[in-house]
C-alpha cells in the first residue's frame, strides 16, 4: 500500500465521560492510528474528571499524538465541532474524522473507509445506525422509531434518503468546511442536523455508512420533547425556503470559538 498524502484529524468531543473517554482512547489500535495523523480531545467544560482520565492515558502513552483541548467556555456540542474543525482548517489537515467520547460508537466500523480511502469520494461520510448492515445495543426501540420518523421527515425535505441525523462517528473533508458555512449553526445538538441541510442546499456529496452502536452507561445530554419540537420547526422554515440555512440559528452569538491546550 502506498503512503497516503492525506492528512487525517482524528477530534473526540468530550462532556462529562470520565467513565468512557479511556475505552475510546482504548479503540486507537495500530490498525486505526496508521490512517491517523494527529487526535485532538477537546474538553468542553466538563465538570467530572474526564479531563485528568485523558491527561493520565496521554501520560501512559506519550508515544500517541494526543493533544487535549479545553474550550474556554462551554460551547456544547455544535460549538466543540467549530473548534475542530477551524483547528483542522488551520493546521493544514485534509479531513477530520469525528469520535463522540462517550463509548457508543465503534471507529473500527469505519476501518474500510479509511483503508479503501473511500473518504476520497464524498465531502463526507456520516455514520449511520439506522440503515441495513447497522447494529443496534442497549438502543430503545421507542428512540429508534423516533429517529426512523425523523429520517424519514428529512428525506421527504431534502428529496434524498437519510439514514441518520447525528451519529457520533462521521468524517468530513476539509475542503467542504473550509469556508466556515456552519459557523451559524446551532451550538447544540442540532448542530448535525444543519450539517444535513447544508450539504443539500450547497450541493455536498453525502454518503451514509452502517456503524455500530451501544448504549450502556452513557448519560444522554437530550432533552427529547424540547428537542423534537425545535427540529420540526426548523425543518419546516427549511422547506418553506432553503435559504434560511444561510442564516443565524444560535442562542448566543459567539465571535470566536477558542481552546487552550491542557
Amino acid at each position: 500500500m502506498t503512503k497516503s498524502t492525506d492528512r487525517i484529524l482524528l477530534f473526540i468531543p468530550a462532556y462529562n465521560c470520565e467513565k468512557q473517554i479511556v475505552r475510546v482512547l482504548d479503540q486507537l489500535d495500530p490498525a486505526i492510528m496508521a490512517f491517523i495523523s494527529k487526535v485532538i480531545v477537546v474538553n468542553n467544560q466538563s465538570t467530572d474528571n474526564t479531563e485528568q482520565a485523558v491527561l493520565d492515558y496521554m501520560h501512559a502513552h506519550a508515544n500517541m499524538p494526543v493533544t487535549l483541548l479545553r474550550n474556554r467556555e462551554n460551547y456544547g456540542l455544535g460549538g466543540s465541532h467549530k473548534v475542530a474543525f477551524s483547528y483542522a482548517i488551520e493546521h493544514g489537515y485534509t479531513h477530520v474524522l469525528v469520535l463522540h467520547g462517550d463509548d457508543q460508537g465503534q471507529i473500527s466500523d469505519f476501518l474500510p473507509v479509511l483503508a479503501r480511502r473511500y473518504y476520497r469520494k464524498h465531502d463526507c461520510i456520516l455514520g449511520a445506525r439506522f440503515m441495513r448492515g447497522s447494529k443496534l445495543k442497549g438502543y430503545s426501540a421507542f428512540r429508534t422509531f423516533g429517529n426512523l420518523v425523523y429520517d424519514f421527515l428529512f428525506a421527504y425535505v431534502m428529496r434524498r434518503r437519510i439514514y441518520d441525523l447525528g451519529s457520533g462517528l462521521n468524517i468530513y473533508s476539509v475542503e467542504m468546511i473550509k469556508n466556515r458555512f456552519y459557523e451559524k449553526f446551532p451550538d447544540n445538538l442540532m448542530f448535525n442536523y444543519t450539517m444535513i441541510m447544508a450539504a443539500q442546499y450547497w450541493g455536498h456529496d453525502i454518503k451514509f455508512y452502517p456503524i455500530s452502536w451501544t448504549e450502556e452507561d452513557q448519560v444522554s445530554n437530550v432533552k427529547m420533547a424540547d428537542q423534537a419540537v425545535k427540529v420540526l420547526r426548523m425543518l419546516k422554515d427549511y422547506y418553506d425556503d432553503p435559504a434560511v440555512i444561510t442564516g443565524e440559528y444560535r442562542d448566543k452569538i459567539i465571535e470566536a470559538y477558542e481552546a487552550d491546550p491542557v
